[in-house]
C-alpha cells in the first residue's frame, strides 16, 4: 500500500511538473524589442502618446487596435497616437494593441485619477494684491497657481492625484500656513506646512496580489479584497482566459510555452477594483519556468542591482603622478581636488572591496574634462573652487586627465565585470562651463542668463526650471531645441558605445526638456539595441515631475527623495512616527509601481551625511553648508551608528534600488557640500565604524540573497509612531522587516498574513520571536530592526 501510495505521489509530481505548454498566437521568437513597456498614462479626455516611445522606428508599425470607448488617430508617420475617451467612463486599466511583424504587443493604459480640488483665501477685508499657492501640488512654485478675487474670496480649483500635499499660501510675497485648513505638519526642516488629502488613500481598500506559489509552469497568485479584473502580460503580450484559470482566491496562470526559447522573460500582472489599482507584480522567467534562486539573476537583471555612488576625486588615490591641483590660494583646500582617480576606483575593486560589500552596481561621479582654473565664490570662508566634482564639463568625450586616461577607463570597467559588476556614469547634459567650445562656438545655444526684467535667471529652480543657470560661468543649454539636443545626445551615446558603460546616473534631470531625453532613448535603443542600458536621473520635486521623466521612451527611473526626506526624518529623529514614513512609501508605490527601479539612497553629494543629523552634531532647522564650513562637524550621539544601520535596512528592505553614499557604510560625518565630500577613510575605522560596515554588509548579503527583497509584494503589518513592520512575499521566499527606533526595548505582537503562517522563519540579528495561533512575537531592542527571513 505505501508503494502504491509513493507511485502515485510521483506520478503526480511529474505530471505537475511536465505541465502541457501552450502556444501563445501573435508572438513571434523574434519580437521587435524584449524590455517591458511602460503603461500609458492618460492626461484626461484627451492624450498625445509619443509611439517612438515605445517603437523607436515608428515604421515598423503595421496597425494601431483601439477597444471602445476609445476613439483614436494615427500620424500619417506612425510616431503619434491621439486617444480620446471619456476618462469617467473608464475602468482603472485598460489595454491597446499595436501590430509588428506578425507580433501583437499590448500596452496598458492607466486611467486619469485626478480629481477637482478648490482652495480658498478670505482676506477679511484687507486689501491683498496676489495670493498664491506653493508646495508639492505645484512643485513649490507660486507663480504656477495665482487665486482669483471673486469680490469676496480668493479661489482657485486645481486637477491632482489622490495623495497627501504639503503646501502654503503666498500672499503678496509672504508665506504661511493656510488659516482655512487646521491640518499642519512638520517639514523636517523645523517649521510646519499646512497638510490636504485627496481622494483615497487608504490602501487597505485596494485589492492585493500575492505571489503565493509554483510548479513547473504554473503560477499561482492569491487575490486578497474585491477584484474587478486582472491583466496579465508575458513580455508584451496579453495572455487571455487560456492562460488564466480562477479558482477561488487563487489565479493560475500557465506560462506561454514560447518562454522556453528566452534566457530571460517576465510576467508582469495587475488588478483593480472600483478604488484603484492593486499592487503590481513582476516575475522573472529562465525558460518556462520562474526564477526562484539568486543564482539564477545576473547583472543585467536591473531590479537585483545594489549600487554604490562615489567620487572619483574623494575616493582612493591610484596614481599620485595625475595629482594636479588648482594653484590659487583663494582655493579652500575642501574645494581643491584631493587625488581620487579611477586607477583608485579599480584598486579598490581588484582588492575586493566592492565584492567584500557586495555591491554589483558602481556609480561614478563625472569624469568628462574640467577647467583648469578657479571659479564661483563663497563668502565665509571666502573661497573659490575647482572643478573635482567633475559638473562643470569643458569636453562632453573627454576624460579628464586628473582622473586618468581613456585606457584606465576601459581597465576599470572590465574589471568589474569581470566582477559582475556594472559601471554607470554621472553624466551632465543640462550646461556647460564657459570655457566649453560648444559654448563658445554656439553662445545662442544657451538660454538667457537675464530674466525680462533684467534680473540674472539664476537657481530660480522652480519658477525657471527648464532655463535656470546654476551659476553665471554655466550656460544652461536650452535643449528643447533640434540644433542642441542632437549633439548633446550624440555626446551622451558616445559614452555607452566607445565604452562598454551600463548606464548612467543623469544630473539636473528635471531642468531639461524632456526633447533631450526622449531622443536619447531613441537613439540607445537603435545604436545597441541588445544591450541593457540602465538610466536613473535626479529630479527634486512632486511625484507628477519625478514622473513625468519615466517611461519606455525616457528614464527607468529617479531617485526618489520623497521617500529618502520621509526615512531621514523617520530614522533620525524620535518625534517623527513611522506611520507618516509609511504613508510616503505607498504614495510612491501609487507613481512608480510596488515593483520599481527607483533609487533609494543612504545619502548623496548635495545633502547632510545623515548621521551627524541623527547624533545631533547638525540640527534640521540650521543651514547644513555654513555649518560644515564653519565648525567641525561630527557623530554627536554614538546612537547615531544605529540609526544609520536602521535606514540602511530600510532601504534594502523596501522594493527599488538601494544605494550607498560612499561613507555611509561605516558612517562618515559631514555637513553640506563640500563638508559631505571627505575623502574616503579605508582604515582606521573606530570599533562602532567597524560594527556599522559589518552590519552593512549584511544586509546587502540578505537583499542579494532573498528574492523577496527584490521582486516580492509589499504589506505593512504595523505603522506607529515607534515601530514599523512590513511583510515581502515571493512565492516560497518570505521576509518579515521591524524597526523599533524607541529607546525602550519593544515587544511587537502581530497577526501576520495568512499566506505566511506556514513559514518556517529565521531570525539574521538574533531577535528573540515566536510563531503561535496567527500572530508573531518578536522582542525587538531600543534602537533596532530584524529580518525575519523563510528557511528555503
Amino acid at each position: 500500500m505505501k508503494i502504491r501510495l509513493l507511485i502515485l505521489i510521483i506520478a503526480t509530481f511529474l505530471a505537475s511538473s511536465c505541465q502541457k505548454g501552450v502556444m501563445l498566437e501573435g508572438a513571434t521568437n523574434e519580437p521587435v524589442f524584449t524590455n517591458p513597456l511602460t503603461a500609458i498614462q492618460l492626461a484626461g479626455d484627451s492624450t498625445l502618446v509619443y509611439l517612438t516611445d515605445y517603437f523607436p522606428d515608428p515604421s515598423q508599425i503595421d496597425s494601431v487596435s483601439v477597444p471602445s470607448p476609445f476613439n483614436f488617430r494615427l500620424s500619417s508617420d506612425k510616431a503619434f497616437l491621439s486617444l480620446k475617451v471619456d476618462n469617467q467612463k473608464l475602468p482603472f486599466l485598460s489595454t491597446i494593441f499595436i501590430w509588428s511583424k506578425g507580433d501583437k504587443y499590448c500596452l496598458l493604459v492607466r486611467k486619469n485619477r485626478k480629481l477637482p480640488v478648490t482652495f480658498t483665501y478670505n482676506p477679511k477685508g484687507k486689501k491683498v494684491s496676489k495670493v498664491q499657492l506653493a508646495g508639492q501640488i505645484n512643485d513649490w512654485n507660486p507663480n504656477a497657481t495665482n487665486l482669483t478675487f471673486d469680490g469676496e474670496l480668493y479661489k482657485t480649483t486645481m486637477l491632482l492625484n489622490p495623495g497627501r500635499y504639503h503646501y502654503q499660501v503666498v500672499v503678496d510675497g509672504k508665506w504661511m500656513l493656510d488659516p482655512s485648513n487646521p491640518v499642519k505638519e512638520d517639514n523636517g526642516m523645523g517649521g510646519f506646512n499646512s497638510v490636504l488629502t485627496v481622494g483615497n488613500t487608504n490602501p487597505e481598500l485596494l485589492p492585493k496580489l500575492v505571489p503565493f506559489s509554483t510548479n513547473g509552469n504554473r503560477i499561482q497568485i492569491k487575490v486578497k479584497g474585491e477584484i474587478d479584473n486582472i491583466i496579465v502580460l508575458w513580455q508584451n503580450y496579453l495572455l487571455d482566459d487560456k492562460f488564466i484559470k480562477l479558482n477561488d482566491d487563487v489565479f493560475e496562470i500557465t506560462i506561454p510555452e514560447n518562454a522556453r526559447f528566452y534566457k530571460r522573460s517576465h510576467i508582469r500582472i495587475w488588478g483593480y477594483n472600483q478604488y484603484g489599482e492593486s499592487n503590481n507584480l513582476l516575475i522573472p522567467l529562465e525558460g518556462d519556468r520562474v526564477v526562484t534562486n539568486p543564482t539564477q539573476l545576473t547583472r543585467s537583471d536591473k531590479h537585483a542591482q545594489v549600487m554604490y555612488f562615489l567620487m572619483v576625486d574623494r575616493f582612493y588615490n591610484g596614481n599620485p603622478n595625475n595629482d594636479f591641483k588648482v594653484d590659487d590660494p583663494e582655493v579652500h583646500p575642501k574645494a581643491n581636488y584631493h587625488g581620487g582617480d579611477l586607477k583608485g576606483v579599480t584598486q579598490k575593486i581588484k582588492n575586493g572591496y566592492f565584492t567584500q560589500l557586495g555591491i554589483n552596481t558602481i556609480w561614478l561621479s563625472p569624469i568628462t574634462q574640467n577647467p583648469l582654473g578657479a571659479w564661483g565664490l563663497y563668502p565665509e570662508p571666502r573661497t573659490k573652487f575647482s572643478g573635482y566634482h567633475g559638473y562643470w564639463p569643458i569636453s562632453s568625450t573627454n576624460v579628464d586627465f586628473r582622473f586618468g586616461t581613456e585606457k584606465e577607463l576601459n581597465e576599470l570597467i572590465d574589471e568589474a565585470h569581470k566582477h559582475n559588476m556594472n559601471v554607470i556614469l554621472d553624466y551632465v547634459a543640462n550646461h556647460v562651463h564657459k570655457e566649453h567650445p560648444l559654448y563658445k562656438n554656439h553662445p545662442d545655444w544657451a538660454t538667457s542668463l537675464y530674466l525680462p526684467d533684467g534680473s540674472l535667471n539664476t537657481e530660480k529652480w522652480d519658477e525657471y526650471r527648464l532655463t535656470t543657470w546654476f551659476d553665471t560661468f554655466l550656460p544652461t543649454l536650452d535643449l528643447e531645441r533640434p540644433e542642441v539636443y542632437e549633439p548633446m545626445t550624440d555626446s551622451a551615446l558616445f559614452w555607452v558605445t566607445h565604452y562598454d558603460l551600463d548606464g548612467f546616473r543623469h544630473d539636473a534631470t528635471k531642468h531639461i526638456h524632456e526633447n533631450f531625453w526622449r531622443r536619447l532613448t531613441q537613439k540607445i535603443k537603435l545604436t545597441i539595441p541588445n544591450k541593457s542600458v540602465y538610466q536613473i536621473g535626479e529630479t527634486y520635486g512632486s511625484h507628477e515631475l519625478i514622473a513625468s521623466y519615466i517611461g519606455s521612451g525616457m528614464l527607468d527611473a529617479q531617485f526618489d527623495f520623497n521617500v529618502y526626506d520621509a526615512a531621514v526624518s523617520a530614522f533620525a529623529r524620535n518625534d517623527y512616527p513611522f506611520n507618516k514614513l509609511d504613508a510616503a512609501l505607498h504614495q510612491t508605490f501609487s507613481y512608480f509601481g510596488w515593483v520599481n527601479l527607483m533609487g533609494y539612497i543612504s545619502g548623496n553629494q548635495d545633502r547632510a551625511r545623515f548621521i551627524s543629523y541623527a547624533g545631533g552634531d547638525l540640527r534640521f532647522d540650521e543651514d547644513a553648508k555654513k555649518a560644515g564650513w564653519t565648525r567641525e562637524i561630527g557623530v554627536g550621539d554614538t546612537l547615531a551608528y544605529s540609526k544609520l544601520c536602521m535606514l540602511n535596512a530600510f532601504n534594502m528592505t523596501i522594493p527599488g534600488i538601494p544605494t550607498i553614499y560612499y561613507g555611509d557604510e561605516f558612517g562618515m560625518p559631514g555637513g553640506n557640500d563640500p563638508d559631505n565630500r571627505r575623502m574616503m577613510k579605508f582604515d582606521g575605522l573606530t570599533p562602532l565604524e567597524k560594527r556599522t560596515f559589518e552590519t552593512v554588509t549584511k544586509l546587502v548579503k540578505i537583499r542579494r540573497n532573498n528574492l523577496a527583497l527584490v521582486y516580492g509584494d509589499f504589506q505593512t503589518l504595523l505603522a506607529n509612531g515607534d515601530v514599523y513592520v512590513y511583510s515581502r512575499k515571493y512565492f516560497d521566499n518570505n521576509a518579515v522587516v521591524l524597526f523599533n527606533k524607541s529607546k525602550n526595548k519593544k515587544v511587537i505582537e502581530i497577526k501576520i498574513p495568512d499566506y505566511l503562517l506556514n513559514t518556517h522563519f529565521y531570525s539574521n540579528f538574533n531577535s528573540k520571536f515566536l510563531v503561535q495561533n496567527g500572530k508573531l512575537k518578536v522582542t525587538l531592542k531600543p534602537f533596532s530592526f530584524e529580518i525575519l527571513t523563510s528557511k528555503i
